[in-house]
């Protein structure tokens, strides 16, 4: 099941990102992306390799991505997705663009004219360098702005509202007519006064526009698999933290839970609306199996910030565990099971309820203190998708 793990060791990540980076920097070689009036000529409509192998790259990723992930063979909630900072995101590819306008060059290309000793490149890249300095010690003065309008993981498809096969086949519609009109474009500009030819003549062109289009309309058709599919795929790999019961959290440390700050605890019962509104921990939201399935709430719980905990609750556990299972292969992390039923939470704690009184529903952290330290093994720890970084090609 991809995607691959390349080990915890350094080696491993090393050479993978030395070979693809190779790879990137040769093929945009190969593109003509080391040349600068070949770039810039992209603002005058007369050359238009930068769209479109832009858009070639983009559209096979896609195409790749998930129709891998339709036939089970990738598992796309483990892909990384960039965090979006909506507004900054915008304006500072203003700054990006007006500067690549200006100097012919983004900082991905610059580095590729660099490394073939280029002066413009080489001039261009110093001033990435530096300007990425100026940044660096001037962010203070606007940091609420350019950690504004930010959202964890946020697809085109969730913007659109659409399915995943919908947006995908949108996306290689409209790369498909960018193609085409770039294409028409370039001739008009470099044979002026002549007649288009509207009608496409290319025959390897129109047999790669053929082969997209079919991949896309398969992950349409394909659609996302239900979650006992993705489980029988991807179950493999998460069985073993079941069957080890590393994922059930004991009663006191959901207790230590509760009471701290620095994590964000999201309580879901799966009980009935009865044994809820009889009692229910503080926080909880009741939901039902069926209900896991709603995209505003997986959405909302893939968008949990890395302190971010979610805790099932339910008095059946095989009940709990088929929850479980559901949310692990829709992407959800720090994904934990309260190891016991509800109907046992007031009998577990009587022997230390003798006393003052407390409300078990909003459990004090006063309440750990009448168990020794080794009354529970910790099982919640806390794991984030690993974050990549980038810059412009």
């Amino acid at each position: 099941m991809l995607p691959l793990d390349l080990g915890s060791g350094k080696l491993g990540p090393y050479l993978a990102s030395l070979l693809l980076g190779f790879a990137f920097g040769f093929v945009l070689e190969l593109a003509g992306f080391g040349n600068s009036k070949k770039l810039a000529a992209q603002f005058y409509f007369r050359d238009m390799t930068v769209l479109k192998v832009m858009f070639t790259g983009i559209l096979t990723a896609c195409l790749l991505v998930f129709f891998s992930a339709a036939i089970g063979i990738l598992d796309f909630s483990k892909i990384f997705v960039n965090q979006t900072y909506l507004w900054p995101g915008i304006i500072g590819g203003l700054v990006m663009g007006v500067g690549f306008v200006i100097g012919g060059y983004c900082p991905g290309t610059s580095a590729v004219s660099a490394a073939s000793l280029k002066l413009d490149g080489l001039f261009f890249l110093g001033g990435t360098v530096v300007g990425a300095g100026v940044f660096g010690e001037t962010v203070d003065s606007y940091e609420r702005f350019w950690n504004s309008s930010y959202t964890e993981r946020l697809l085109l498809s969730d913007w659109l509202g659409w399915s995943i096969g919908a947006t995908v086949l949108g996306v290689t519609l409209l790369a498909l007519a960018m193609f085409y009109g770039a294409e028409k474009t370039e001739w008009a500009l470099a044979h002026p006064g002549q007649k288009i030819v509207w009608a496409p003549t290319n025959r390897r062109y129109v047999a790669g526009a053929a082969v997209a289009l079919s991949a896309a309309l398969a992950v349409w058709g394909l659609g996302e698999p239900s979650p006992e599919e993705k489980w029988a795929r991807l179950g493999v790999q998460y069985q073993p933290l079941l069957d080890n019961r590393e994922v059930h959290v004991h009663p006191l440390e959901y207790v230590k839970t509760w009471n701290d700050s620095a994590v964000k605890l999201i309580t879901l019962d799966l009980r009935s609306p009865e044994a809820f509104e009889a009692f229910h921990l503080s926080g909880a939201q009741n939901v039902t199996y069926e209900g896991l399935g709603d995209k505003e709430l997986l959405f909302s719980l893939n968008q949990l910030p890395a302190n971010g905990v979610v805790i099932l609750v339910s008095d059946d556990e095989a009940a709990a565990v088929r929850a479980w299972k559901r949310l692990k292969v829709s992407g959800v992390t720090n994904l934990y099971l309260l190891d016991r039923a509800m109907t046992e939470w007031s009998p577990f704690f009587e022997p230390v309820s003798h006393g003052p009184h407390f409300d078990l529903t909003r459990p004090p952290t006063s309440v750990l203190d009448a168990f020794p330290k080794d009354a529970f093994v910790p099982r919640i720890k806390l794991k984030t998708s690993r974050r990549a970084a980038g810059v412009c090609s």
